[in-house]
C-alpha cells in the first residue's frame, strides 16, 4: 500500500509543476517561453540540465534554449541537428509513454551523428536504475490536433536523486512536455496576433491586407477564437467564431452567434468569468457543449478596433485544457485520498476540519462538552487492568488489535494539509476557508465578520445548538483477522467498512481514513442526541458479517464523539474525539470481562 508520506511528496511535486507551468503561460515572447521551458525542468522537475531543441521551418532542429550549465549552454546553443538524426534517436529509444529513453549501453551508436550534445564520463551504475552520465532521455513536444506535428524535443540529464525517473517522474515530465508544446504554440500564435494588431493600428493604407492576415490567423488558428461586441445593449454577444471553437463546443457558427460566453459558462464558473477583465484578462473555466457536457478551457482576451475611431471588439483566444485538468484532478485526488479505500486521507481530513475552525471561540462560549470541558473525562491513565494510552500499540503494519495491546510501535496520524481537494466528496475551498466564511481585510482587526462559529451542543440540556460532530472510529477485533487470515483479507475488510460508513452517512458528510483501522466521520448540523444516534447507526452498519474469499468475518467498532469548536486546533479536536473513543473501548472491554 502507499506509504503515508508519499502523498505529501506527490503534492509538493504537483505544486512545483503547477508553478513552472504558470511561468510558461506568463512568458511574453517565444524566446522567453523557450527559456522558461528549459528553466522549468531544472526548477521544478529535479534535473540539473535541460535543453530545448526547436523544429525550424526547414525541418531540422536547433538548440533554442539551455538551462543548468553555462559552459554547456555556450557550447551548443544555436547548433543544428538534422531531422533524420533526431528521428533515428526517437525511433530507437525505449518507449516510456510519449518519452524516449536511450541507455548508455546503446548510446555509443549515436556518437557520430550530428545532434548537438554534451559529453560526460562516469563509472558504471552501482545499482539497478542508477542514472549514467551518458543515458539520454527525450520528451517530444507535439502540436495539439490530430496531425501530431513535432514542435521540438526536450532533452534532460543528471536527475538530482541520481536515479532514472520512475512512473511518477515520467508522468510529470510527459505532462510538462505537453504543456510546453501548448505554451510554444500559444507564443507563436500571440506573436502573430500582436503583429496583426500593430498593422491594424499603424497601417491605415494596408487595412485590407492586414484584415486578410488577421482573418487567416483567426480562421485557421489551431485553437478556438471568438470576436464579441464591447459595450451597448449587446455587450458580450459573439459576433464571429472560428472552426476550432465550433468543433470544440459541438455548435455550428450560426448557433454560436446567439450566445455570449456568459450563456455558455458552467454555473459554478460565472464568478470567474465576471472577474476576468476585458483587456488582457485570462481565466480557466468550463464551457458547455451542445450535448450538455462541459469542457475546461483557458480564455485570453484582448481588445481590437475595427478602424482607428470605429467600434472596439473583444478578441478571445480559447485553448482546450481538458487533458491537463484531467491530469491535475487525478494527481490532486491521489495526493488527498487513501490509496486503499478511496476515502479522504489524514491530510485532507485536517484541511476540511481546519476550514470550519477559526482562532477565536464562539461568542456564545464553548458550551457543555466543548472547549472548556473537553478534557473533563480526565487523562487516559491505565486502570487496574492495564488499558493505558501508552499501551495502545499496533502490529507491524500499524493495525491495532481490539483493545490496543502492544504489538510494536504504533504509526502516528501524521500532520500536513491537503490541496484544494479536486475530486473529493466535499472539497474545502481553495482559499482555505470553509462554508460561512467571508474574509474581509478591511474589517476592524481583519475579523471574520460573517463566519458562523462552530460550537459544541450541550450534552445535558438540549438547547437546540447544532454543531460539527467528529466521530473517531477504531475497529474492534481487526488485528486478529489481519493476523489470522493475512493482509489481503484485512484490506478487504477495511474497504468494506469504508463502503458501509460512506453509505450510512449523509451526502454532505465526510468519511476519512486516518490509517490502519482508524476512521473519522465529520457530520455538521447535529445535536448531541443526533451524534449519539449516528454513532449507533454506524456501529450497526459495521458489525454484520463481511464475506472475504468464501469466509465470513466480523469486526466491531468503538466510537468517540468530539465536537469541532472555534478556538480549538485541529489536533485538539481529533485528540478529544480519540480520548472519548478510547474511554468507550475500555468501558466496553470491562463489560465484556464481567459478562465472561
Amino acid at each position: 500500500m502507499e506509504t503515508e508520506s508519499e502523498p505529501y511528496v506527490r503534492l509538493a511535486t504537483l505544486r512545483q509543476l503547477h508553478q513552472v507551468v504558470t511561468d510558461l503561460n506568463t512568458a511574453r515572447s517565444l524566446a522567453d517561453t523557450l527559456q522558461s521551458v528549459a528553466d522549468g525542468i531544472v526548477a521544478g522537475l529535479g534535473y540539473e540540465l535541460a535543453c530545448v531543441n526547436l523544429v525550424r521551418p526547414d525541418g531540422d532542429l536547433v538548440v533554442a534554449a539551455f538551462a543548468g550549465d553555462s559552459a554547456a549552454e555556450a557550447l551548443i546553443t544555436g547548433r543544428v541537428g538534422s531531422r533524420a538524426s533526431w528521428e533515428r534517436r526517437l525511433s530507437m529509444g525505449e518507449e516510456w509513454g510519449e518519452l524516449r529513453f536511450i541507455p548508455h549501453t546503446e548510446g555509443w551508436v549515436l556518437l557520430e551523428d550530428d545532434v548537438p550534445q554534451w559529453y560526460t564520463e562516469g563509472p558504471e551504475p552501482r545499482f539497478e536504475g542508477e542514472w549514467h552520465p551518458q543515458d539520454r532521455l527525450y520528451a517530444p513536444m507535439y502540436a495539439s490536433g490530430s496531425g501530431r506535428e513535432l514542435l521540438g524535443v526536450i532533452s534532460v540529464d543528471k536527475p538530482r536523486n541520481g536515479r532514472r525517473p520512475g512512473a511518477w517522474g515520467q508522468e510529470a515530465l510527459q505532462m510538462y512536455a505537453s504543456q510546453s508544446a501548448i505554451a510554444i504554440s500559444n507564443a507563436r500564435l500571440r506573436a502573430n496576433m500582436q503583429r496583426a494588431l500593430v498593422r491594424l493600428e499603424r497601417e491605415q493604407q494596408a487595412l485590407r491586407a492586414s484584415e486578410e492576415s488577421f482573418r487567416q490567423a483567426f480562421e485557421y488558428a489551431p485553437s478556438g477564437m471568438a470576436i464579441a461586441e464591447m459595450g451597448g445593449d449587446q455587450h458580450g454577444r459573439l459576433l464571429r467564431t472560428n472552426d476550432a471553437l465550433c468543433r470544440l463546443l459541438g455548435r455550428p457558427a450560426s448557433a454560436m452567434r446567439r450566445y455570449s460566453f456568459a450563456d455558455l459558462v458552467h454555473p459554478d464558473d460565472v464568478g470567474t468569468l465576471l472577474r476576468t477583465s476585458a483587456e488582457g484578462g485570462r481565466a480557466e473555466l468550463r464551457l458547455g457543449r451542445r450535448d450538455g457536457s462541459y469542457v475546461w478551457v483557458s480564455l485570453r482576451n484582448s481588445v481590437v478596433a475595427d478602424t482607428t475611431d470605429g467600434p472596439r471588439f473583444l478578441l478571445t483566444h480559447v485553448e482546450d485544457i481538458e487533458e491537463r485538468k484531467r491530469h491535475e484532478l487525478q494527481l490532486a485526488h491521489r495526493a488527498s485520498h487513501d490509496a486503499l479505500t478511496g476515502l479522504p486521507n489524514n491530510a485532507e481530513l485536517r484541511a476540511r476540519l481546519s476550514a470550519r475552525l477559526c482562532e477565536n471561540p464562539g461568542l456564545s462560549g464553548y458550551g457543555s462538552g466543548g472547549y472548556g470541558d473537553r478534557y473533563a473525562d480526565g487523562p487516559r491513565y491505565a486502570d487496574g487492568e492495564g488499558y493505558a494510552e501508552a499501551d495502545r500499540y499496533a502490529d507491524a503494519d500499524g493495525y491495532p488489535d481490539a483493545y490496543g495491546r502492544g504489538h510494536g510501535p504504533r504509526q502516528g496520524h501524521g500532520h500536513g494539509y491537503g490541496d484544494d481537494g479536486y475530486g473529493g466528496e466535499a472539497p474545502a475551498p481553495a482559499h482555505g476557508y470553509g462554508p460561512g466564511f467571508d474574509f474581509d481585510l478591511d474589517a476592524p482587526g481583519g475579523s471574520y465578520d460573517h463566519h458562523v462559529h462552530a460550537l459544541a451542543p450541550d450534552s445535558e440540556h438540549d438547547d437546540g445548538t447544532k454543531g460539527l460532530a467528529v466521530l473517531f472510529c477504531d475497529l474492534d477485533g481487526f488485528k486478529s483477522i489481519n493476523d489470522r487470515f493475512g493482509h489481503n483479507t484485512g484490506d478487504a475488510v477495511l474497504i468494506e467498512v469504508a463502503r458501509r460508513l460512506t453509505t450510512a452517512v449523509r451526502d454532505g458528510d465526510t468519511v476519512a481514513r486516518l490509517g490502519g483501522d482508524e476512521f473519522v466521520v465529520l457530520a455538521d448540523g447535529l445535536g448531541a442526541e443526533d451524534a449519539a444516534d449516528l454513532a449507533v447507526r454506524l456501529r450497526n452498519a459495521i458489525i454484520p458479517q463481511i464475506r472475504v474469499d468464501g469466509r465470513a468475518v466480523r469486526v466491531g467498532a468503538s466510537f468517540g464523539i468530539g465536537w469541532a469548536v472555534c478556538g480549538m486546533s485541529v489536533e485538539e479536536v481529533l485528540q478529544s474525539a480519540d480520548q472519548r473513543m478510547y474511554i468507550e473501548k475500555r468501558s466496553r472491554a470491562k463489560i465484556h470481562r464481567r459478562a465472561g
